[in-house]
């Protein structure tokens, strides 16, 4: 056998030992092994297969740094401030101080690149500088770095395709909400003797809970109904699904409104636990009487217009669901003469902004109301649409917008 067989037979050792590890790391990142047992699988082989006496990685995540993996390191060690101290090496660096920065001791920093940009900081510590054989930082080091480079760029993939899956997982649950949310609203509206209503709604890219409804209860009375629950997605579609369910049952048997709003305000209080509320404008009319009964909960007003001064209905409670009682709750009444207009919205209307960042509110409001009474029924919500979309100019709706006008014969 000549001399060099004992060195071939190490380095050929040291050889198949990497492209063993090489393969168990492969392997499982292929078999889909979480974040963190990767890690330890990663610390196991620098620890107790490479003999690395300390080490630490930071993962970035969306610019804010992490440390995913640790060992024989002190919190002074971690004191690092990575924007000072990392983020001018772009290379391996091996630090002639000993030092990173002015409190941590580290040897080596391996930084990680993923597309042209820094993905993470391994340290690598404890060179023995009084030690005969070489350190198995230097002696490994192009191999560690190997390592770190698959193992951060895996859990970086990784961390990209659940975020993508929680996007697609959004959207569909947007879509569904969309839909149920358009089931919600009444596919016709009345249109007869007594009263005539027309309806415009314009839904926002992120699902809300808006929906109106326009129910007869009986050959003389009318329920009007527009509401709006806090929050979005399809916990709010949900909701307001449950929410009008409960407004139909409950008006069909009850003809007392402060009844029902106290029946409404426990049914989401007990759904919600007060962490949704619901705004909502509820109104009972009877075509015979001309009275119109209403309580307005925290919803924007709905407006009457006769030929005279608007006559804006506020009158009401706070929202349904904000406290377990309802601490107010007021019944508005008024009598509505005959081709009386109300028109009654959501408030993607009145939180519409100009590119000024003025809001619809009173002023803009009675000049888009100013001569909508005189107007054929069928053009009101495009006149006032009109009014609004002339004030908003460029700027995009920020929320749902519904807006329902009736005519009273």
């Amino acid at each position: 056998m000549s001399k060099s067989d004992p060195t071939n037979k190490k380095r050929k050792a040291i050889s198949d030992f990497k492209l063993s590890t090489l393969l168990e790391i492969t392997n499982a990142i292929n078999n889909n092994l979480t974040e963190s047992e990767l890690f330890v699988l990663f610390e196991d082989i620098l620890k107790n297969q490479l003999n690395i006496g300390k080490t630490v990685i930071y993962l970035s995540d969306n610019d804010v740094w992490n440390v995913v993996m640790r060992y024989g390191v002190s919190k002074t060690d971690l004191m690092i401030n990575i924007e000072q101290e990392l983020k001018k090496i772009t290379d391996i660096t091996v630090v002639n101080t000993a030092r990173v920065g002015n409190s941590s001791s580290f040897d080596v920093v391996i930084p990680v690149f993923h597309q042209s940009k820094t993905l993470a900081y391994m340290l690598l510590g404890d060179l023995d500088e009084d030690a005969r054989k070489p350190s198995p930082i230097i002696k490994h080091l192009g191999f560690i770095q190997t390592l770190a480079n698959i193992t951060a760029v895996a859990v970086q993939n990784k961390r990209l395709e659940e975020e993508h899956l929680e996007q697609e997982r959004m959207l569909q649950e947007l879509k569904m909400a969309s839909n149920m949310q358009a089931m919600l609203l009444p596919k016709t509206l009345p249109n007869n003797d007594y009263l005539k209503a027309f309806a415009y709604y314009k839904p926002h890219q992120e699902v809300g809970g808006d929906f109106y409804d326009i129910i007869e209860i009986n050959e003389d009375e009318t329920v009007f109904c527009i509401a709006d629950v806090s929050g979005k997605g399809m916990s709010a579609a949900i909701m307001m699904a449950n929410f009008q369910a409960n407004v139909r049952a409950n008006v069909k048997v009850e003809h007392d409104l402060k009844k029902v709003m106290q029946n409404l305000n426990n049914l989401v209080w007990e759904n919600a636990d007060g962490e949704r509320y619901i705004t909502c404008f509820l109104a009972r009319y009877n075509h015979k009487t001309r009275a119109l009964h209403y309580i307005n909960a925290a919803h924007p007003a709905a407006i009457i217009l006769d030929g005279k001064s608007p006559n804006f209905l506020s009158s009401g409670a706070v929202g349904i669901g904000m406290f377990e009682e309802m601490p107010i709750l007021d019944e508005g009444q008024t009598n509505l003469s005959p081709n009386s207009l109300m028109l009654f919205f959501t408030d993607g209307i009145t939180e519409t902004t100009n590119t000024k960042g003025e809001q619809f509110q009173e002023k803009e409001m009675l000049m888009a109301l100013d001569h909508l009474f005189d107007l054929e029924t069928t053009q009101v919500n495009q006149q006032f649409m009109k009014h609004l979309d002339k004030f908003r100019g460029k700027m995009p709706y920020a929320d749902d917008v519904a807006l329902v006008s009736c005519r009273f014969i």
